[in-house]
């Protein structure tokens, strides 16, 4: 049971979420600096992309630990607790490690203006913890977009670019060569870049600000042959995307070694099984219309009951669209975040597809919606990370330890 200090002290990182989400490295920089981070000799492989950036990082965790290297794992947002954001081989972060950094950082930046945000002072966090920890190397997942995101403030051996999609227009741009660009900004001069073959607009940014920083770019253009622990065919292809990378990085790893990190890689809301449903943390047009395809390669031929939340800001509408095939009926739900669409307005949404029938049911939550499962019926639960962390804490008997939150 976490004291009260430690809860305080978490408590206060969850309250700098109000500062929002500002885009820009001077705050970072500065916070970095003054912490004397990162540790000096650990080594980063930074990665930003679309869809697929969790699992790519998962996938080359898996490897380093399978090579006997304890690399850390920086990741967002966290499915039912906090700690999952920052991990090393062997375990993830602990509440009281979380409080004690948390108030050496409360200390640090008191009266900062402006003030870091929660993802800066994670970030920050997760620095102090690596190197506390000894973690010669560390696998680092970009927040949001690239170029402005605190994570670029890092200098790594390696960048990484998983697909780019359509997400997140409002920050990043209206088209995807703009969204591309985000992403491609996180190739630093001379550094080796490894992307998958992507749409030609986005293909042809990478390509050019590799170009321009002198960035040796390795592209993919098969998926990986052998098995891997997470279901779907694009995780074969984040599985190659993983090797290409660490082979970049500079590891020369036998293909056993690689093999085994990737079948034993394990990342929860990826299409998981976990208490006679199927959990998938797909929130936009292009993870949807794969989530559609894994579906369909395990299961031909049923329909889903799905269990669908989403959030305000995602095009929802596109997300049901491509889900549609393969739901026989929607239980639209509410979650636990601030930023989720009422079931009413998520009703709405596929009303006004105009695409045939299914039965509706409206929940306010999740739990809720769990209870009202048909035992004879195949569940999907998608539309949100969030509500995929919600609905897994809920099915493990872990609610909790479920802390909700709004990045």
């Amino acid at each position: 049971m976490m004291n009260d200090k430690a809860q305080k002290e978490i408590d206060w990182l969850y309250s700098t979420q109000f500062y929002g989400i500002k885009l820009g490295l001077d705050n970072v920089q500065r916070l970095l600096s003054e912490l004397k981070l990162p540790a000096a000799g650990q080594k980063f492989i930074h990665v930003a992309g679309t869809n697929g950036k969790g699992s790519t990082c998962a996938f080359m965790h898996s490897i380093l630990k399978a090579a006997g290297i304890n690399a850390g794992l920086f990741t967002s947002p966290h499915l039912i607790h906090f700690g999952e954001r920052i991990r090393d081989a062997e375990r993830m972060i602990t509440a009281e490690e979380i409080a004690a950094g948390v108030n050496r950082l409360r200390e640090r930046v008191a009266g900062w203006d402006p003030h870091p945000t929660f993802f800066e002072l994670t970030l920050a966090l997760a620095l102090e913890w690596f190197a506390q920890q000894g973690c010669p190397w560390v696998v680092l997942e970009t927040g949001l977009g690239g170029r402005l995101d605190a994570t670029n403030a890092i200098m790594p051996e390696v960048s990484v670019i998983t697909p780019i999609g359509w997400d997140h227009m409002d920050m990043l741009g209206d088209t995807l060569a703009k969204i591309a660009a985000e992403k491609a900004g996180i190739i630093k001069p001379g550094v080796p870049v490894v992307t998958i073959d992507q749409e030609p607009e986005a293909m042809e940014e990478i390509a050019f600000a590799a170009a321009e920083r002198g960035a040796p770019l390795t592209i993919i253009y098969s998926p990986w042959h052998g098995e891997t622990g997470l279901a779907g065919p694009h995780q074969r292809w984040n599985a190659a995307l993983a090797a290409a990378a660490l082979h970049a990085a500079g590891f020369e790893l036998e293909e056993e070694v690689i093999a085994r990190g990737l079948r034993e890689v394990q990342w929860p809301a990826r299409f998981q099984k976990a208490g006679g449903c199927i959990i998938d943390g797909a929130h936009n047009l292009d993870s949807a219309r794969v989530l559609a395809q894994t579906w369909r390669e395990q299961f031909p031929d049923e329909r889903a009951e799905m269990i669908f939340g989403a959030v305000a800001g995602k095009d929802t509408a596109a997300v049901m669209r491509e889900l549609a095939p393969i739901a026989g009926s929607w239980r639209f739900t509410g979650f636990e975040s601030p930023r989720a669409l009422t079931p009413e307005a998520l009703r709405e949404i596929w009303n006004g597809l105009g695409i045939e029938a299914r039965p509706v049911t409206l929940h306010a939550r999740v739990a809720d919606a769990l209870k009202a499962m048909k035992p004879e019926a195949r569940t999907l639960i998608a539309g949100s990370l969030y509500l995929a962390g919600e609905a897994l804490a809920l099915l493990e008997d872990r609610a909790a330890a479920f802390e909700k939150s709004a990045q």
